[in-house]
């Protein structure tokens, strides 16, 4: 799954990247956690648009989504099905805006168990697009919230020694594709969600304070000494070269 995310360069450098026409201003963040804003890139009426979301999606047609889990990812190999991502994946598709994630991996059994928690981010330095899906809820009161989840896949190599799962991570030629409602039909934007190549992303392990979301500083993201960040496990030809 991904829980925590970080977003640390500038503003200019997202839309750099993504080309939607507002110029946000926002501060560096180490440690968003769900239920916080998420920064979000949607296509809405054919034009790249940056966008402002609640991470944990609400599916419109809920009356109170407060009884819902909290959905802050969507699984790739069902969203397709699944009554509350259905509609966003057919007609409301994103990219969540950020530098990489957090995940957690567990060691031992029962209460002896130890989670070690490791942030992944682009090898190459450049900004992190997830593949993510989008929905606005409205309250009987007339009032809207827009919501938003991470779409997710099965682990690569590199993070399959954490985990087995991972956000979905799209390259920029990508990104057109998956916000196309029209032009990508549901089989081709599902199959843009695959495992990206290990030599994407880098793995790097991070102390125990980043479990604290009231932290949110740059030692955060501070390499911990004394912990091996995980090998990369051959995967074949699993990797999905034509993305990257």
């Amino acid at each position: 799954m991904c829980g925590r995310l970080f977003m640390t360069s500038p503003p200019e450098a997202y839309r750099a990247l993504l080309g939607y026409g507002e110029r946000p201003n926002f501060p560096a963040r180490y440690n968003i956690a769900p239920t916080q804003p998420v920064a979000l890139a949607v296509n809405e009426g054919g034009r790249r648009r940056f966008r402002l979301a609640r991470w944990g999606l609400w599916p419109a047609w809920s009356k109170d989504p407060t009884g819902l889990p909290l959905m802050i990812n969507a699984r790739a190999e069902t969203m397709a099905e699944k009554p509350a991502f259905r509609g966003a994946f057919r007609h409301r598709r994103c990219v969540f805006l950020c530098d990489g994630f957090y995940e957690w991996r567990r060691e031992g059994e029962g209460r002896r168990a130890r989670r070690s928690p490791f942030a992944v981010r682009r090898a190459d330095g450049a900004p992190m697009v997830l593949a993510g899906l989008w929905e606005t809820w409205s309250s009987p009161d007339g009032s809207e919230i827009d919501t938003a989840a991470v779409v997710t896949t099965d682990a690569n190599g590199s993070m399959a020694a954490i985990h087995d799962r991972m956000p979905a991570i799209l390259s920029v030629g990508a990104v057109a594709e998956w916000l196309d409602p029209i032009g990508t039909g549901p089989a081709e934007a599902a199959a843009l969600c695959r495992p990206c190549p290990d030599g994407i992303i880098r793995i790097d392990p991070v102390g125990p304070a980043v479990g604290d979301v009231r932290r949110d500083d740059p030692s955060l993201l501070e390499p911990q000494a004394g912990t091996d960040a995980p090998p990369a496990a051959e995967r074949g030809g699993e990797a999905q070269g034509r993305l990257f």
